[in-house]
C-alpha cells in the first residue's frame, strides 16, 4: 500500500511522519528546502507538558539538551510583583518547555534519520494534486520533480499552504492581532530559570508589556508588545528598547551579547475545512493563533497526535468515514474555542483602561487570564477535551465517573502490563491501539503470577482480546477519582473514551467500536495493507512512481 505523503518539513510535518512510523505506517516528507534549518535563537517554541511528552515519545533528543523547563513564573505591574508561581518539582505547577525552534526541528530530523519508514525528500515544491479512489498523487517540481502517490496527503506546509490553496479551502480570520519585537541575548538577569511577564514597566519606552523567557547557556528571549499598527521598528530603536529594559530590571544595563532580533505579527485564522477526501491540513496550514500567550506549535502537535492514529487505522484496516471526519470535528472545534477565548480576552487585556481598570478584582482577573495563556491553563492553553466527539460511545448503565471527563486527556499514572513491565501510561500512547486500564489497588505488592489469574483479570483479558480493534490491557494501583475494579478505555492519543464500574464486556466492546468510528467499509479487492492496489503503476519503496511523462493536475493547479 502507498505511503502517506506529508507536505512540509517543519516541526509539525516531521512529527507527523515519526508518529505514523511509530504505528508502522510509511511516509514521504516533501521538503521544499534543502533539509537544514537556519539557527534563529529568537524563534523559539513553548511546549506544554502534553506536547513535550509527545515529542519526547517520537525520539527527539534535543529537548533535554537544548530545552529549558522553567523553575518559576512571575507577573509584575509597574514596580510591583503581582504574582509569583513555582513550576516543576514536587510542589510546583507543570512547567512549560522552552526550546529554539531550529533545535526542535533538528532533533526531529535526527530521529527520522534512524527511521526506515520515513523518506525525507528535499528540493520538492508541490505543484499539483490528484485524488482517485483510495489514493492521492502529488506533482512536484524542483530538484526532486516527479509524481508521488500516497494513501493520504497531509498539508503541514505553513500559513501560506500550497496544499490548502490547491484544495480551494478558504482561510478566513483576523490580520495583525498583535505585533511583537523580539530579541535573543546572552545576559545575567535577576531571575535565573524563571519566566517574567512585566506589564506597564515604569521606564521610558517600555511599552505596555515585555516578557523574558530563559533558554540554555544564560540565553534569554525578550518580547515587547507593540501597537498593532505603527511605525517600523528600526535596529537602533530595538537596541535602545533593549538597553532601557535591562537597566529597568537590573538598575543599570548589564553586559550582554545580542544574538538575534526580529519583529513578528500574529494573525488569527482558521481554515474552513481540514479534510478534503484523502487530503488533510495540520498545523499553521489549518490554523494561526498566538495572541495572549496561546501557542500555535502546541496546537499543531496536538493535530499530529489526533490525526496520526486515525490515518494509521485507515492505512492498516480501512477506517470508517466517521473516524476520518472526526479529526476535523475534534481539532477544528478545539482550536476555534481557543481562538474565541483569545479574541474575547484581547479587549479586556489590551483595552487600555476604562471602568474595568477600577472595578474590584479586575487586576486579578487580568492576571489570571495572562497566566492561563502563558502557562497553558484554562481556555487559553489547557490540553483540549473532546466531549462532543463523533467517536463518543453511547451512554451505558455501567458507565462511571472518574476525575477525567469523557473526551478529556487522561492522567499519566504508573501502569503495569501483563508481561510485568511497569511504565507511565503516557509511554504506551501513540502506538495505534486502545488502552484498557484496570484500577486494582494492591497489585503492586503482589506477585504478578497471582493477580494475572485472580479476580476479574481473566474475564477482562478475554474481553480485551475480543474487542473490534487492537487493545492493550494495563493495570494501575490508583487513578484519580476511580474506585477499585473501575475499567478505563483510553484512545491512542490519550483521551478517555469511557470509564466503567467493573468488567462489562458488552459495554466495553460498544465503546471500543464507537472509538474507531464504527465498522469500516470493506477494503477493495487486492488492496491489503502493504500491497499495491490492482492497476496501480509500479513504484519504489518510498511511493514514487516510475518515470513517466509529467502530467498536470486535472483538478487543481497553482503557478
Amino acid at each position: 500500500m502507498d505511503p502517506v505523503i506529508v507536505v512540509g518539513a517543519g516541526p509539525v510535518g516531521l512529527a507527523l511522519a515519526l508518529a505514523l512510523a511509530a504505528q508502522d505506517v510509511p511516509s514521504v516528507v516533501l521538503d521544499e528546502g534543502d533539509g537544514t534549518d537556519d539557527p534563529r535563537p529568537a524563534r523559539t517554541a513553548i511546549l506544554r507538558p502534553d506536547t513535550a511528552a509527545l515529542v519526547a515519545r517520537l525520539g527527539c533528543t534535543t529537548l533535554g539538551a537544548e530545552g529549558v523547563r522553567w523553575t518559576g513564573w512571575r507577573l509584575m505591574r509597574r514596580k510591583q510583583l503581582m504574582r509569583e508561581l513555582p513550576l516543576g518539582g514536587r510542589d510546583g505547577a507543570p512547567a512549560p518547555l522552552h526550546i529554539p525552534q531550529h533545535a526542535l526541528a533538528r532533533g526531529l530530523r535526527e530521529a527520522i534519520a534512524g527511521q526506515d519508514l520515513v523518506r525525507l525528500v528535499t528540493g520538492s515544491r508541490l505543484d499539483a494534486l490528484e485524488q482517485h479512489g483510495r489514493s492521492i498523487t502529488a506533482h512536484t517540481r524542483g530538484g526532486a520533480a516527479g509524481r508521488w502517490r500516497g494513501s493520504h496527503l497531509v498539508g503541514c506546509d505553513g500559513a501560506r499552504s500550497t496544499v490548502r490553496k490547491l484544495l480551494g479551502i478558504r482561510f478566513p480570520g483576523r490580520t495583525a492581532v498583535e505585533r511583537h519585537a523580539v530579541a535573543a541575548l546572552r545576559a545575567d538577569l535577576p531571575w535565573p530559570g524563571e519566566a517574567l511577564l512585566h506589564r506597564q514597566p515604569p521606564w521610558r519606552g517600555g511599552g505596555e508589556e515585555v516578557s523574558a523567557r530563559p533558554l540554555t547557556d544564560d540565553v534569554w528571549r525578550l518580547d515587547w508588545l507593540l501597537p498593532s499598527r505603527g511605525e517600523l521598528v528600526t535596529p537602533d530603536a530595538l537596541v535602545g528598547r533593549l538597553r532601557d529594559t535591562l537597566a529597568g530590571w537590573c538598575g543599570e544595563t548589564p553586559p550582554y551579547e545580542l544574538l538575534d532580533t526580529g519583529v513578528y505579527t500574529l494573525h488569527h485564522r482558521l481554515a474552513r475545512r481540514w479534510r478534503a477526501g484523502r487530503a488533510f491540513l495540520a498545523g499553521d496550514a489549518a490554523h494561526l493563533l498566538g495572541a495572549v500567550g496561546t501557542q500555535g506549535l502546541d496546537e499543531g502537535l496536538r493535530d499530529v497526535g489526533n490525526l496520526a492514529w486515525k490515518l494509521a487505522e485507515d492505512w492498516h484496516h480501512v477506517a470508517s468515514e466517521t473516524l476520518l471526519d472526526s479529526y476535523q470535528a475534534e481539532r477544528r472545534t478545539a482550536v476555534a474555542a481557543r481562538l474565541r477565548a483569545a479574541d474575547q480576552s484581547l479587549p479586556i487585556l489590551r483595552g487600555g483602561g476604562g471602568l474595568r481598570t477600577y472595578m474590584p478584582g479586575a487586576t486579578r482577573g487580568h492576571d489570571m487570564l495572562l497566566a492561563d495563556g502563558q502557562l497553558g491553563n484554562g481556555p487559553l492553553g489547557a490540553p483540549p477535551s473532546y466531549p462532543h466527539s463523533p467517536l463518543a460511545p453511547p451512554r451505558a448503565e455501567a458507565r462511571t465517573e472518574v476525575s477525567t471527563p469523557p473526551g478529556g486527556p487522561v492522567v499519566d499514572v504508573r501502569v503495569t502490563a501483563p508481561d510485568g513491565t511497569t511504565v507511565r501510561l503516557g509511554d504506551r500512547l501513540g502506538q495505534g491501539r486502545l488502552l484498557v486500564v484496570l484500577v486494582a489497588p494492591g497489585t503492586g505488592v503482589w506477585d504478578r503470577r497471582h493477580w494475572l489469574t485472580a479476580g476479574v483479570m481473566p474475564r477482562l483479558a478475554a474481553a480485551v482480546t475480543a474487542l473490534p480493534v487492537r487493545a492493550e490491557l494495563l493495570v494501575t494501583e490508583a487513578y484519580p477519582g476511580a474506585s477499585a475494579h473501575n475499567v478505563l478505555l483510553v484512545r491512542p492519543d490519550g483521551h478517555l473514551v469511557a470509564a466503567f464500574g467493573g468488567v462489562r464486556p458488552a459495554d466495553l466492546y460498544a465503546a471500543a467500536d464507537a472509538a474507531r468510528g464504527g465498522a469500516p467499509a470493506a477494503r477493495p479487492a487486492g488492496e491489503g495493507a502493504g500491497e499495491r492496489a490492482e492497476g496501480q503503476a509500479p513504484e519504489d519503496s518510498a511511493g514514487r512512481e516510475e518515470e513517466t511523462r509529467p502530467t498536470r493536475d486535472r483538478t487543481a493547479n497553482i503557478n
